[in-house]
């Protein structure tokens, strides 16, 4: 054997013993119920059940819901096809996140959890209870399959979660091992608590990778009772659902029926909910939430509205603009057009004043940046000052914008001239090449446009030849997972607790992988290394410290034409539905709803009347 060759292997075995030696052994770790990702979970491990349920609720009734565009497939873990709405609730996962604390899974499928203390493995007892629909135990071998199945076949999301784990493996029928390449991610045994197991015995013989309309197999507390492709699916509860009495479950899952019934257009959803043929909708329209409500059943007390407050980040909700388009790749042109909206008017004119301008990508939480960058924000920054802005490290947040909407429109013409552009005729072309500057807008939702137009008419006053495309959501599906846009709406969600996601969202292995998240198009090297940042935060502090700093990056790059944000969600609804109050504080969680009988009796009779 060759002298490199010996050293290189006596090398990586003392590098792997020196792993070992920091890991417990399995037999020394405590088994728990729950894990939390910085404190210990809110409950004790013998908890009856979520503080926001209520055990008592009684089973029963119906929930319809509007879903928009259409559906092929009753896969939600491909990339090929459009799956239906309401598919999660199917599958049960290792574990289930509580809708009242930041970031604490319990088990589900896991009756027990061993959590390294140092994070270098974990391993899961499984409850010996668990089945699929048909009868089928849930096993290890159905563990290691479902995560070997979606990070290899699924959508390029589950290999970006799951990059950090080096091993899996059965050690008997109910115990699962996970093996971590290093413990650098905090969060990576609680996403993998959201594993999906699905059944080995029925995928094993069928073709993952293909859209399908059968019926699929889970171990949920819903199974599909019918579908219509396209129009409409119904779930039907699971009567003997092997997990319906878990402390986990109690109180939740109580509706009989959920059906999604599918519009292409949310004006005619908005009119089938006032009709009675919905009987719950997330009004997402400012105009529709101040004024398309006031009828006969709301004065009268049937539908009534509300708004539950959450405390997650906003998010960024924009307009994307696609860096693989080269008019794109100018900073000072993409400065310009965020400089073309117009907020305050739109807010006064179109949203009767609901919402707050955004302006970070972490909004409404303590990821924020604001001001100048802390010095832990400049560690982190400093290794990649040659591939950033000055602005980054010598400008406060939010960037400063002229007052006014035709000063801010000067800036902007003065920042397509800095970029090589000048008008002639009333047009702007690039000096160099003479060609014009051409946007395309592209929605799938018709109500989007009034708010849309005005910012095509200031970019127009800038000489900008811009149009909207509003096709359905099938074609916006197609052209967004191709990256087929210049400009497109879209929506950066994000949790109390950023971690291994935001490498599909930013990263550069994802810069062109098919359905990826990363609509931007980001290729850069400073993302890439704040994201690793993130992900390997040890402490709140930590993880807040790295994803401003990210925050900062994303801001001062200019990608997108920031919009608003609601810190809650608008809900109306037949008033036919129990609820726990108060809301549980993170998560709008229908799963703890139910149907109160009595009430549900009065819609129907009202109802039926009118008809």
């Amino acid at each position: 054997m060759p002298s490199f060759v010996r050293t290189w292997l006596l090398g990586s075995c003392l590098w792997a013993v020196s792993l070992t030696a920091l890991a417990l052994p399995a037999a020394d770790v405590p088994t728990v119920a729950g894990i939390s990702l910085y404190d210990a979970p809110a409950l004790r491990d013998d908890f009856s059940h979520l503080p926001y349920t209520n055990p008592d609720a009684p089973k029963g009734g119906e929930l319809r819901q509007a879903a928009q565009g259409s559906f092929d497939s009753t896969n939600p873990f491909i990339i090929q096809g459009n799956p239906a709405d309401g598919l999660n609730h199917v599958y049960d996962t290792l574990m289930e996140a509580s809708a009242d604390e930041p970031f604490t899974m319990y088990g589900l499928l896991a009756g027990g959890i061993r959590l390294d203390p140092d994070r270098h493995w974990m391993e899961i007892d499984l409850r010996p209870e668990a089945r699929f629909h048909d009868g089928h135990p849930v096993t290890a071998e159905d563990v290691v399959f479902s995560f070997r199945l979606l990070r290899d076949e699924g959508q390029p999301f589950y290999r970006a979660y799951y990059a950090d784990v080096d091993k899996i493996e059965a050690l008997d029928d109910d115990t699962v091992r996970f093996e971590f390449s290093d413990n650098n991610s905090r969060e990576l045994p609680l996403i993998l608590g959201q594993l999906p197991v699905l059944p080995k015995h029925y995928w094993s013989s069928r073709d993952f990778a293909s859209p399908t309309l059968d019926k699929p197999l889970g171990s949920g507390p819903y199974a599909v009772e019918s579908l219509s492709p396209g129009r409409r699916i119904v779930y039907q509860r699971v009567e003997d659902y092997w997990g319906r009495d878990l402390p986990i479950n109690r109180g939740r899952h109580n509706i009989d029926r959920l059906a999604y019934d599918y519009y292409r257009d949310q004006t005619v959803a908005l009119e089938a909910f006032k009709a009675g043929n919905l009987d719950l909708r997330r009004e997402s329209s400012a105009k529709n939430w101040a004024t398309a409500y006031d009828t006969p059943a709301r004065e009268e007390g049937f539908i009534k509205r509300m708004v539950v407050p959450d405390a997650q980040p906003a998010g960024m909700q924009a307009f994307v603009m696609n860096l693989r388009r080269e008019k794109f790749q100018d900073r000072r042109v993409r400065e310009a057009l965020t400089l073309a909206t117009d907020f305050d008017w739109l807010n006064t004119h179109l949203f009767y004043g609901a919402y707050e301008e955004t302006d970070s990508y972490f909004e409404s939480s303590e990821m924020e940046a604001n001001g100048l960058p802390s010095d832990a924000e400049r560690e982190l920054l400093a290794p990649y000052r040659d591939h950033l802005p000055q602005d980054v490290f010598e400008a406060p947040l939010p960037a400063s914008r002229p007052e006014g909407l035709r000063a801010r429109l000067k800036k902007a013409l003065g920042l397509l001239r800095d970029a090589g552009y000048e008008v002639r005729d009333g047009t702007l072309v690039n000096r160099e090449t003479q060609q014009p500057l051409r946007l395309e807008f592209l929605l799938y939702d018709t109500q989007f446009e009034r708010v849309t137009l005005p910012l095509i008419q200031n970019l127009e006053r800038l000489g900008i030849e811009a149009n909207l495309r509003v096709v359905d959501v099938n074609q916006f599906l197609t052209r967004q997972r191709n990256f087929d846009f210049d400009l497109i709406l879209g929506s950066f969600a994000q949790s109390a607790n950023p971690g291994n996601e935001q490498r599909e969202f930013w990263t550069s292995d994802y810069a062109d992988a098919p359905r990826s998240r990363n609509l931007i198009g980001l290729q850069s090297p400073a993302i890439d290394g704040l994201v690793d940042s993130l992900i390997r935060a040890d402490s709140r502090q930590a993880l807040d410290t790295a994803a401003r700093a990210l925050d900062r990056v994303l801001r001062w790059g200019f990608y997108v034409i920031p919009q608003w944000h609601l810190d809650g969600t608008r809900v109306a609804l037949w008033d036919k539905f129990g609820y726990p109050q108060p809301f549980p504080e993170y998560t709008f969680d229908l799963s703890s709803w139910w149907v109160d009988p009595q009430r549900a009796s009065r819609i129907e009779q009202r109802q039926r009347g009118e008809r």
